[in-house]
């Protein structure tokens, strides 16, 4: 049903008086002084309305603060606890089974080039090891819960992928005898391990630490090789961990109504003792005191929200890092000298940023608060309630005394 200009203007005209009548009692709540008692035919009516506002306003910004809050306080935490948990752990092992899976191919490259020896020694440990880990770091990626199903099944082709190389290197190791083949098998196997650079055809390395291959960045469908997929799933968790770690719009507002709700209540209740004093002569009222008292947690709490909030930021840097900066070179050199820290390579290593990341979420943020994210806003309506009955209370005993006729 369309409506008429006529019920259109009706309507206007009923939220305009509406908007201005909530306007007022904002007024006559933040405003407006408690009437005092040198006129006493002028006082009941604006007492009784004061009361009224109060009875209404102060528990629904009780409400509102105490929700608000504890819906951007248990927001950072779950946002941290996923971060440190899930996505953090498994950014260092993709990072990890990538580079180690480069390492192995060198290692195979080398002890194939000593031709029939490798018979009889086998490959190195070095690659045995760094095989195995590749293989490890996959599987705990798949058990750590940061991927989607879509990625659960592509981290399942990668580590079929990781598989059928591994055969391939010992089909080479079987024809070593044979340079053409042991060649050859060594030759696809780093096509599947890695795209290549066209620029620069692939050539079996005879030292160990001769310049790694360049692996042609190739992204989205077109991502074939192993290094590739990986290099994908790493940019997904990196794109999820920056969306965590920035405050999403909901709890933007929810902060930002939840702070302006605390500055309310607070001045609210404070104005609200000051009239109890003036017209009832109490002194104090113990119901609205302990309710006032969750408020001297408010600091800390918000304290906690913005040390999470600065530490999930921190670690989107070494995210990007982890990617950009890690090379089988700098792990290679890190390994062997392992306990210099003062190595230009150690600043560089997978388990150097991987413990950056972990310490920036672990000692950045006040664990003890945790907890009590989850009993912010059963907190706030426990201080609504509260301060609605005692209110509710006060302003009964009010119109009773002030109704004429009656014996106080």
């Amino acid at each position: 049903m369309i409506p008429t200009p006529r019920r259109a203007g009706e309507w206007a005209r009923r939220l305009t008086s509406a908007a201005l009548k909530g306007v007022r009692v904002l007024w006559r709540y933040v405003w407006a002084p408690p009437a005092r008692a040198t006129k006493p035919a002028a006082a009941p009516p604006r007492n009784r309305a004061y009361l009224h506002d109060r009875l209404v306003a102060l528990p629904l910004l009780a409400a509102v603060a105490f929700c608000g809050l504890g819906f951007t306080a248990t927001s950072l935490r779950d946002d941290s606890a996923a971060i440190r948990t899930h996505i953090a752990p498994a950014l260092r092992d993709l990072a990890d089974a990538r580079i180690s899976l480069r390492i192995a191919q060198r290692e195979a490259e080398v002890s194939l080039g000593a031709g029939d020896a490798v018979e009889l020694s086998g490959l190195s440990p070095r690659y045995g090891s760094r095989i195995t880990g590749a293989a490890q770091d996959l599987s705990q990626v798949a058990r750590s819960g940061a991927l989607t199903a879509a990625e659960r099944q592509e981290l399942d082709v990668v580590s079929g992928l990781v598989d059928g190389y591994e055969r391939w290197i010992a089909w080479a190791q079987t024809n070593v005898s044979d340079g053409s083949l042991y060649r050859a098998g060594l030759s696809y196997a780093q096509s599947m391990l890695c795209s290549p650079d066209r620029l620069r055809p692939y050539e079996p390395a005879t030292g160990r630490y001769a310049p790694y291959p360049r692996c042609a960045p190739v992204t989205g469908s077109e991502a074939t090789a192993v290094v590739d997929r990986i290099s994908d799933l790493e940019r997904a968790l990196r794109h999820r961990l920056e969306a965590r770690a920035t405050l999403g719009p909901a709890a933007v507002t929810a902060a930002a109504v939840s702070a302006v709700a605390f500055v309310l209540l607070t001045a609210g209740l404070w104005r609200t003792l000051r009239f109890l004093r003036i017209r009832f002569r109490i002194l104090a009222s113990p119901p609205l005191l302990a309710a006032a008292l969750p408020l001297l947690a408010v600091p800390a709490i918000a304290l906690s929200g913005l040390y999470a909030y600065a530490a999930q930021e921190d670690t989107v840097p070494i995210a990007r890092r982890l990617y950009a900066v890690t090379s089988p070179s700098t792990e290679v050199a890190f390994e062997e000298r392992r306990t210099d820290p003062h190595d230009p390579h150690h600043r560089r290593a997978i388990v150097t940023l991987a413990d950056s990341m972990d310490g920036v979420l672990d000692h950045r943020r006040l664990a003890a608060l945790d907890a009590v994210a989850p009993w912010v806003a059963p907190a706030g309506l426990l201080v609504a309630v509260v301060i609605g009955a005692t209110l509710h209370a006060h302003r009964r005993e009010y119109l009773l005394v002030g109704r004429p006729g009656t014996a106080v």
